[in-house]
């Protein structure tokens, strides 16, 4: 890009470290190529703001929480006893009793499909 970037904040630095990068090197590549090109000196300059943001949606999320393992086995194994129904009378939901909707946005969140339980 025929830019010379010589040093690196140590915050952006730090944050770079810390970044799970769940897109593995591609996205750590592609993060960096647009830092070089936000940057006007010899530090880079990192839009930051990209990865809190995306820290705080729940795509980026790791599940890694004792309660959210126990909650996503304890919806599979009634999931599996229910043979699959989420709804309706001896459903899923009704067996955990939450509402329908409530269950399907659990279950997003959990990442839970049909196949973990069929």
């Amino acid at each position: 890009m025929g830019r010379r970037i010589e040093t690196i904040p140590p915050n952006t630095m730090q944050t770079l470290v810390k970044w799970g990068w769940p897109g593995n090197v591609r996205e750590l590549e592609n993060f960096i190529e647009r830092s070089v090109m936000l940057s006007s000196g010899q530090a880079l300059h990192a839009p930051l703001a990209e990865l809190q943001a995306a820290d705080n949606s729940s795509a980026h999320k790791p599940m890694d929480t004792n309660l959210e393992i126990a909650e996503r086995e304890h919806i599979l194994r009634v999931l599996r006893e229910c043979k699959g129904m989420i709804g309706s009378t001896g459903g899923a939901a009704e067996r955990l009793g939450l509402k329908r909707t409530t269950l399907n946005s659990k279950m997003k969140k959990l990442r839970i499909s049909r196949r973990d339980y069929i």
